[in-house]
């Protein structure tokens, strides 16, 4: 969605008609609504356990006046600085054609970048914080459900030993019906988070309400005392606090499913405001208990805000909503995968599309099933949710760091501000996610070293995907015959058959090896030919007429390159019924696929490590087929092997 609506000549005006505007209005209003039920679950569910592990994490805090008024102050400015100032009002200007997220940015700036010595750098960071997303995406779903199905213990202690089976039970089921898309469950997300938050915020105000002085947390000056009375240990709080703003980076990430302003209306209409009441709700709490009673309340001051007859209702209503965060944050690891394939940095996967009208809805069931695999094997190490936290944040502080850096970028080369009116607000956005950042290092050795692994290992491969693409397009342009000569030279070497023989070619230039293969093998050229090329731009979207771009070579040869964006579905049969400029209309049944598959061999001058060459040959051998990425019909596709050097 563009942020300003625009005229059909694309000049933004007034709209006069009251009707018109009534429905726009209610347009946006859906939306902002179905925002509330997808993307802000993740950061919704943080007050199960983000207040309770300042308290009682790997180092906990007294529980008196100055440290609770201290932490909720903070909670409070950290929302304002890096949910609200950073993310909605300004990253949120930084949109790929309506779309975000850290390779949507990247993608953004490489076109200003492209001559420059350091865009390696943006694209590295971009990278790199996409690897940092995997480790999220497996801690969120364990970290929630976990925290929720736990208020089970505050309802009947005697059932702890219940929290680990039902914790794995409802995490397999969410994986398991994944396959299933969330088209038809995807409606009932949005009351039931309007619900969850309702009940949070009502909550949290009965308890401001009964003690109003912790609204004195309103004033920075009790975050200032907090360091200045506690100073490391302050700073090591920070490592919890953090996690009140994780799924920061996701509202950016999602950003294109719903719009600008539906986003920026309900956070600031609702999602905040019913955040921060239970936030202060619970540090009210805390504050009118005596020393044992506040002792008892932190172990779980989420459900304890509850009367005791409405605990069991507010487990269950908060195990639906960390079930709907966690589907989130599944369909997330979906659509950056999807994304990074797109842009080149994954090996084709098998990607299924649950929703024959939202083309973002996509399931891809290589990710499924290591995701469920590292989130089940994460409940079972960890055990509870105040263990799972000491690995949670790393993560999603290291990719609020990166945005900061890939927003700087962007401030100064793309919207050209003024470094003496840039430099303060990315001075302070640095100063804030490095606190951030740095307190969470302290983590490394109590679990953080897994999200920093998986981020690790996904850095490694998309990486080494990238450079042994790269390496064996850049042969294959070296090798290639120009397209000119060989037509020239083919179309009277061998006997023309009836049909159209499509031969998919990863270059834009030179004859692709499949087209040679044939030639040599079968003795035989069809009486059309079609070199296929399918480029990925780096926008989110392509239009229709801008899809085609034809070469006619003669002699019955045609050059065809079909754009996608990155965000789209490579369709290759549906796009073909569109093209008029390569003679007749495409006939299926009378066309067929030629495709090469490369076998890598060893070179006496290898352009990769040999363990990194080992790596990407591995990754070529699983990728999946051409004809399943490209929805080619399989009883119509041909494979011709060929070796290459790397």
């Amino acid at each position: 969605m563009s942020e300003n609506a625009s005229k059909p000549n694309g000049k933004r005006g007034r709209v006069i008609q009251p009707h018109g505007s009534r429905q726009q209005g209610g347009a946006v209003a859906k939306l902002a609504a179905g925002a509330i039920g997808i993307v802000f679950g993740d950061i919704g569910t943080s007050p199960l356990y983000a207040f309770r592990e300042t308290f009682v994490g790997a180092h906990p805090l007294e529980l008196d006046r100055i440290h609770v008024l201290g932490v909720v102050s903070l909670i409070f400015w950290s929302m304002t600085l890096v949910v609200s100032i950073q993310y909605v009002t300004i990253l949120m200007r930084a949109d790929n054609k309506g779309q975000g997220g850290s390779l949507s940015l990247v993608a953004l700036l490489l076109g200003a970048l492209r001559k420059s010595k350091f865009g390696w750098v943006a694209i590295l960071l971009g990278v790199f914080a996409t690897s940092l997303f995997y480790g999220d995406s497996m801690i969120t779903p364990a970290i929630s459900v976990l925290s929720a199905v736990e208020g089970l213990t505050v309802v009947q202690p005697g059932l702890s030993h219940l929290v680990i089976p039902i914790a794995v039970g409802l995490l397999v089921f969410l994986f398991m019906i994944q396959s299933r898309g969330t088209a038809k469950i995807g409606a009932l997300f949005a009351p039931i988070m309007l619900v969850y938050f309702s009940v949070i915020a009502t909550l949290g105000i009965i308890h401001i309400a009964a003690h109003p002085s912790i609204l004195m947390a309103l004033n920075p000056w009790y975050a200032v005392q907090f360091f200045i009375t506690d100073g490391f240990k302050a700073f090591l709080a920070l490592g919890s606090v953090v996690l009140a703003v994780t799924g920061s980076a996701a509202l950016f990430a999602d950003m294109g499913h719903f719009g600008k302003k539906p986003m920026r209306i309900a956070w600031f209409g609702f999602v905040m405001p019913a955040l921060l009441c239970n936030y202060f709700g619970q540090g009210a709490m805390i504050l009118a208990l005596d020393s044992a009673g506040a002792a008892e309340a932190i172990k779980n001051p989420f459900f304890i805000l509850a009367p005791e007859f409405l605990r069991l209702p507010l487990v269950i209503l908060a195990t639906m909503a960390t079930f709907i965060a966690s589907q989130a944050v599944i369909s997330g690891a979906f659509s950056v995968t999807h994304q990074a394939i797109q842009l080149g940095f994954i090996p084709r996967l098998t990607i299924k599309h649950t929703s024959a009208s939202e083309a973002g809805q996509i399931y891809i069931p290589a990710i499924n099933w290591m995701l469920m695999i590292a989130v089940i094997l994460l409940v079972l190490t960890f055990q509870t949710s105040s263990n799972l936290a000491s690995a949670y944040g790393i993560a999603v502080t290291g990719a609020m760091f990166i945005d900061t850096a890939l927003l700087a970028i962007v401030v100064l080369t793309l919207w050209k501000w003024k470094w003496w009116y840039a430099m303060p607000m990315i001075a302070v956005f640095f100063i804030v996610d490095g606190a951030y950042f740095a307190a969470n290092l302290t983590k490394v050795p109590d679990g953080g070293w897994f999200p920093l692994l998986v981020g690790g290992v996904a850095f490694l491969l998309l990486t080494t995907w990238a450079k042994g693409r790269n390496i064996m397009r850049s042969n294959m342009a070296e090798a290639a015959m120009p397209i000119e000569i060989f037509t020239k030279s083919a179309a009277n070497s061998a006997a023309r058959v009836p049909g159209t023989a499509i031969f998919m070619a990863s270059a834009s230039v030179g004859v692709p090896s499949a087209l040679l293969h044939n030639i040599k093998h079968n003795k035989v050229i069809h009486e059309r030919v079609v070199i296929l090329t399918v480029n990925i731009e780096d926008v989110p979207s392509v239009a229709l007429k801008e899809r085609v771009e034809v070469k006619d070579l003669g002699n019955g040869f045609y050059r065809l390159i079909l754009h996608f964006g990155f965000m789209q579905e490579t369709d290759v049969p549906a796009a073909l019924k569109k093209v008029t400029e390569c003679g007749d209309e495409f006939n299926m049944m009378q066309t067929s696929f030629f495709l090469s598959r490369q076998t890598l061999l060893p070179s006496e001058k290898p352009q990769m490590m040999v363990w990194r060459e080992k790596i990407f040959s591995w990754m070529l051998r699983n990728a999946a087929t051409a004809m399943e990425f490209f929805k080619l019909p399989s009883n119509r596709v041909v494979e011709l092997g060929s070796q290459m050097e790397i």
